[in-house]
């Protein structure tokens, strides 16, 4: 079964952040790295990726056949999505075990979604 795990960055993150050396940030992101590794070696890993800055993102939205873009989201927003893994595990506590091992739930929690499953549905 297929779990998303969804990095946040919050305030509570941002403090940590704010508090770490350089070398502790360099480690910080090179145990992302090797979780990427750890997770390819066990099988596990679909994909995994960091986000860029909020500011770049753009809502996409469509009315009455119409495309509208709008940027966003909005310097008041508190907290935004961060980085993901997709990993394909056989069941939640397989799931968590990963989540686990993200270097950001050391500080923040980190959530564990399961994939909705759709490939039994008919068209």
């Amino acid at each position: 079964m297929k779990y998303l795990i969804l990095i946040q960055s919050n305030p509570r993150s941002l403090a940590v952040w704010d508090t770490l050396s350089d070398d502790e940030r360099t480690a910080f992101g090179r145990g992302h790295l090797q979780l990427n590794e750890e997770m390819a070696e066990a099988g596990v890993h679909v994909a995994g990726e960091g986000l860029a800055d909020p500011s770049l993102a753009r809502f996409v939205s469509v009315r009455n056949g119409e495309t509208i873009v709008s940027d966003g989201p909005f310097a008041e927003v508190k907290e935004h999505l961060a980085g993901f893994y997709l990993i394909d595990v056989p069941s939640l506590e397989d799931a968590i075990g990963w989540a686990a091992k993200v270097p950001d739930a050391a500080n923040t929690e980190v959530e564990v979604r399961p994939i909705l499953d759709m490939s039994g549905w008919e068209f």
